[in-house]
């Protein structure tokens, strides 16, 4: 049975387990669900039916799959070449994507070649200088890993890996915006995504199940999270490492002013290629955090078991498991509809208001933990960057999406900028 729309799989074959101990991971301590020492690798049995399943429950041409840790490395070469036989063994003529997200340590030659061969897009994790990404990514006996996981850059580079950047920009690397970019675009890469750390201390919801983290808001009102929404909402106050909303803004506005003057068409910021889709008026923005719904991107854990979303793996959120149902019945259940309906339909009232709610959506139900300033739960952690972000980047996002509407590359508001700098003052909304 297919689904009725497209969805995404993140699939954590390792489960939690990686062979870094980094400050901010959200991911580690979910070791606690599977016991201290636990066999957290995925079983082949597991494996081809998850192979199987999801290509039969996804609908169109193209079947994606993405792997996700922990560290999905540690799993093993042998491992990859098994997803890929049994890909090419249920595919039926359809086209097989993969993508993987890793710290880049173990990768070598012959990762590069394999990945190579067999088409992986990689998305590598790199925080900047080694001072800024050695400041949280460490080993497990405290050293810093930068120098490792450069050196699995350079593997991929030497053959023509195609791979993106991710840093996650928190309390340390959110102070020096032009070095880091500086800094990403040095090492040869060119398609970058910055992704705002936001965590918060244990509530009561997290501490039941021994976890240091909070878990996230209550979404959707079909899933039974027993310990209650004002209980899961009590710890408000970030931990030391998350970014300061504000300071997140500024970030992005300083990087997007260098962008947009010097590097449209020639580097490609995830971040701002989303802002863009919605100044355009597209609904899809490349990523789910700007999307108006969520609930299309289920993650299934080593076991097989599948939750509503990588930030939302917590007992309440399972939906079940992919050796007993098919991925599609768990996409379209009733549950996750109503997660995903959710994310627009639970939005507070200051942001209904917010003139720009179309560009930012509400982002990530994760970070919807503040109360607004009428007292209402549900705005996000993020509102105070997005309010200095977008004002700045709104009069050359509108200039870019006329270009588009013309058929001219965006690239051409680099020479514009030089010739009308007076078209670029920073705009409300209605301008």
């Amino acid at each position: 049975m297919q689904a009725a729309l497209p969805f995404h799989i993140l699939i954590k074959p390792i489960g939690p387990k990686c062979n870094l101990n980094c400050t901010y991971c959200f991911y580690l301590e979910k070791q606690s669900y599977f016991g201290e020492g636990a066999n957290t690798r995925m079983s082949e049995d597991t494996l081809r039916a998850l192979i199987r399943n999801g290509i039969e429950s996804m609908p169109g041409d193209e079947i994606p799959f993405a792997w996700q840790g922990g560290e999905p490395t540690l799993m093993g070469l042998d491992f990859f070449k098994k997803a890929v036989a049994f890909q090419k063994e249920y595919s039926d003529g359809r086209k097989i994507t993969n993508a993987l997200q890793t710290n880049g340590t173990l990768l070598d030659d012959d990762w590069a070649v394999f990945l190579k061969e067999n088409d992986f897009l990689v998305g590598l994790s790199i925080d900047g200088p080694p001072h800024m990404h050695d400041a949280y990514r460490v080993t497990r006996a405290g050293q810093g890993a930068f120098q490792d996981a450069f050196r699995g850059l350079k593997a991929l580079q030497k053959y023509n890996v195609p791979y993106n950047l991710l840093t996650v920009i928190n309390a340390v690397n959110v102070k020096h915006p032009k070095e880091v970019y500086r800094f990403l675009k040095e090492t040869g890469a060119r398609y970058f995504q910055f992704i705002p750390l936001v965590e918060r201390a244990a509530d009561a919801a997290a501490g039941r199940w021994g976890l240091k983290l909070s878990s996230p808001p209550v979404v959707g009102r079909s899933f039974e999270a027993s310990s209650g929404r004002a209980a899961q909402l009590q710890s408000r106050a970030v931990t030391p490492w998350s970014v300061p909303s504000a300071a997140y803004g500024d970030f992005l506005a300083e990087v997007f002013s260098l962008w947009v003057r010097r590097d449209v068409g020639r580097v490609f910021v995830q971040n701002f290629e989303s802002a863009l889709c919605k100044f355009c008026g597209m609904k899809g923005a490349g990523t789910c955090t700007f999307g108006e719904v969520c609930g299309r991107s289920l993650v299934v854990e080593h076991t097989g078991d599948v939750y509503a979303c990588d930030h939302f793996v917590y007992p309440d959120y399972r939906l079940g498991n992919l050796n007993a149902s098919p991925l599609s019945a768990m996409v379209e259940d009733p549950r996750q509809i109503a997660f995903g309906l959710a994310k627009r339909d639970a939005l507070p009232g200051q942001c209904r208001r917010c003139p720009w709610l179309f560009a930012c959506t509400g982002e990530c139900p994760k970070h919807r933990f503040l109360k607004t300033k009428e007292g209402e739960e549900g705005l996000n952690y993020l509102c105070a960057g997005f309010q200095r972000f977008f004002p700045q980047a709104a009069p050359y996002l509108r200039a870019m999406a006329k270009l588009l509407e013309a058929q001219k590359p965006a690239a051409d508001i680099m020479p514009r900028i030089k010739t009308h700098p007076e078209e670029f003052r920073t705009q409300s909304p209605s301008d």
